[in-house]
């Protein structure tokens, strides 16, 4: 059995930043596929386009905004928690993993 006794925030704030980013352009895909669906689907009979134009610009900013969101508050979080897992750690003697 190894023990895990102490976590880098620096390098948990990276590995959150990727991580967290990643995720984000995942699901900013999945908005902009949705916003320019639901977009496209605004009648354009009267003249009323900047509904479906609003639609197709939130769906492509969300792709550059999601990840960069995300990637922040994942990195700023996780080296949080590292902060908090090396505190716990220093109390109980960390967290036991059998590596093989």
């Amino acid at each position: 059995m190894a023990t895990i006794k102490r976590i880098g925030p620096g390098s948990a704030f990276k590995v959150g930043l990727v991580v967290y980013a990643f995720l984000g352009l995942v699901i900013g895909v999945f908005v902009a596929l949705f916003s320019m669906l639901a977009g496209s689907l605004v009648p354009s009979g009267n003249g009323i386009v900047a509904p479906a134009a609003f639609g197709m610009g939130f769906g492509l900013a969300s792709i550059i905004i999601f990840p960069i969101l995300y990637g922040i508050i994942g990195a700023v979080v996780a080296s949080i928690v590292a902060l908090l897992y090396n505190l716990a750690a220093g109390w109980v003697g960390g967290l036991e993993v059998d590596i093989s």
